[in-house]
């Protein structure tokens, strides 16, 4: 089994930019006539699984020492 390892402070602000990256692509489908986008629905899965990976992967504890 392999060891989590622990995110620096320049990680965990990357992967916050990309989680709010995200979030933006997300709302921007909002509204949108799913007859009109193949697939979209398999899209706003996709963007939500990621969404929802990078927040778990943001809740462990910093590094130590690292910036």
């Amino acid at each position: 089994m392999l060891k989590k390892m622990e995110l620096t402070k320049l990680e965990r602000e990357k992967i916050t930019d990309g989680m709010r990256k995200i979030q933006s692509a997300r709302a921007s489908l909002e509204n949108i006539d799913g007859r009109k986008i193949p697939e979209l629905e398999d899209m706003e899965e996709c963007l939500e699984d990621a969404d929802k990976n990078l927040g778990r992967a943001l809740r462990q504890p910093p590094a130590e020492g690292t910036s």
